[in-house]
C-alpha cells in the first residue's frame, strides 16, 4: 500500500512539474511576434505583444473587460465575439457559454491567447470605461474579516456609476505574486459623493487582491481602477422589494440605499441579510439610520449558526428558510440579491417557488 501511495505520488508530483514547464515555455520560449487585432469590423485595430491573452492585451491598450475573477475563467463576464482567429473553444469556457453563444464565436477573452491576427467584437459601452488613479483615504475594521475601504479619485476626479455596480481593482505585483492582477468589487458609495469609490472587502484565505488590502493597503497607497461595470440596479416597478445577501455582498445595497434615500424612494423594501455569527454582522447603526430615513424600509439580520454567547433574538436559519417564512406568496413582488452564487441559486429556487417571475429578480453574483 505505502509503494502504490509514493508512486501515484510520484506520478501526480511528475504531471505538475510537466505543466509548470508547458506553461513556462509556453509564456518564454514561444515568440508569436507582433499581431493585429482589428475591432468592430475595422473601426479600430491594435498592434500587441503575441502570447498573452486577449483580455490582458486589451487591457495593455485600456480597453478594459469586464472580469470579476481576474482572468481565472471562472466568473464568465468577459465574453467578447471573435470572429476569426482564437482557435478552438476550451474545456475552461464550455461551462459559461450557450450554444447560441459558441454558434456565434463568442469566448471568454482570459482563454483566448493572441497567437495571431484576430478578428473581434467589442460592445459599444465598454470603451467608457476609464481607468482611475486613487489614493486610500480611509480603511475601517467592520469585521474580524471585512475591512471598508474609501478611496479619493485623483484622475479623473470624479466618478459617475449608477448604484449597484462594480470596478475593477489592480492588485500590484508583490511577494509571490510576479505580475499586477484585477479584482472585482462592488461600490459602496454614496453616488452622491462622485469624488470617492468605497468598497467592501473581505479576506479571502490566500486570495492574492484581499491579502494585499489586508497586510499592504494603508492609508495613502495609491491605487489605480477601473470601471464602473455591470447591470445590477434597481429597476422599475411600485411593489415591494426584497433584498438578500451576505457578507461583502451588502456593498451594492449600501450605494443603493443611499441613493433611494437621496430620492424619497417610497417602495416598501425588506433586506434580508444573513450571516453566521453576531461577530460576521456589520454596519448595524447605518442599516438602523436607513430604517429611519426612508419611509418603508426594513432590515433583517439572520444567524444560520449563533454562539451560545450571542444572546442572540433575532431571525435564526439559513437566510432561504428566513426569507421563504417572511414571503409565501411573491408573486408580485422584485428580488435583488448580491453575494455567491451559491447563496444565490438557492434564493431564486426559493423565490420562483413561490411565485415570483424570473424576470423579477435581479442578482449579481461573485465569483
Amino acid at each position: 500500500m505505502t509503494t502504490f501511495l509514493i508512486a501515484v505520488g510520484t506520478l501526480c508530483a511528475i504531471c505538475v512539474g510537466l505543466s509548470l514547464v508547458l506553461v513556462v515555455a509556453d509564456r518564454y520560449l514561444s515568440d508569436y511576434g507582433r499581431c493585429r487585432i482589428t475591432i468592430n469590423g475595422g473601426s479600430r485595430s491594435l498592434d500587441v505583444r503575441g502570447g498573452q491573452s486577449l483580455l490582458n492585451a486589451l487591457g495593455g491598450e485600456k480597453i478594459f473587460i469586464p472580469s470579476a475573477c481576474g482572468g481565472r475563467g471562472t466568473c464568465g463576464l468577459c465574453k467578447l465575439r471573435v470572429r476569426s482567429g482564437g482557435g478552438p473553444v476550451l474545456p475552461t469556457e464550455d461551462p459559461h457559454l450557450t450554444a447560441d453563444e459558441r454558434r456565434d464565436g463568442v469566448r471568454l477573452s482570459c482563454q483566448v491567447k493572441v497567437r495571431n491576427d484576430l478578428d473581434i467584437e467589442i460592445p459599444e459601452h465598454l470603451f467608457s470605461v476609464r481607468e482611475f488613479a486613487a489614493s486610500v483615504e480611509t480603511m475601517e475594521d467592520l469585521t474580524y474579516d471585512t475591512k471598508r475601504v474609501r478611496l479619493a479619485l485623483v484622475a479623473p476626479p470624479e466618478i459617475a456609476f449608477v448604484p449597484g455596480q462594480y470596478i475593477q481593482l489592480q492588485c500590484p505585483a508583490y511577494g509571490d505574486n510576479p505580475e499586477p492582477v484585477y479584482r472585482a468589487y462592488s461600490l459602496s458609495s454614496d453616488p452622491a459623493d462622485p469624488r470617492h469609490a468605497e468598497m467592501l472587502i473581505r479576506l479571502v484565505p490566500k486570495g492574492i487582491c484581499t491579502t494585499w488590502v489586508f497586510t499592504r493597503l494603508k492609508p495613502g497607497t495609491p491605487v489605480t481602477f477601473n470601471g464602473p461595470y455591470g447591470d445590477f440596479r434597481l429597476h422599475d416597478g411600485t411593489g415591494e422589494m426584497i433584498f438578500i445577501a451576505g457578507g461583502s455582498g451588502m456593498a451594492p445595497f449600501c450605494s443603493i440605499l443611499a441613493a433611494m434615500r437621496q430620492a424619497g424612494n417610497p417602495r416598501p423594501t425588506r433586506y434580508f441579510f444573513g450571516a453566521k455569527a453576531v461577530r460576521d454582522l456589520f454596519l448595524l447603526d447605518e442599516m438602523k439610520r436607513f430604517e429611519s430615513d426612508l419611509p418603508d424600509f426594513r432590515f433583517i439580520p439572520a444567524l444560520s449558526a449563533p454562539d451560545p454567547t450571542d444572546l442572540w433574538n433575532g431571525e435564526r436559519g439559513l437566510i432561504t428558510d428566513v426569507v421563504g417564512r417572511h414571503y409565501p406568496d411573491c408573486r408580485d413582488k422584485q428580488a435583488y440579491l448580491c453575494g455567491s452564487p451559491g447563496m444565490i441559486d438557492a434564493c431564486i429556487n426559493v423565490l420562483s417557488g413561490r411565485g415570483m417571475p424570473p424576470e423579477n429578480i435581479f442578482y449579481d453574483k461573485f465569483a
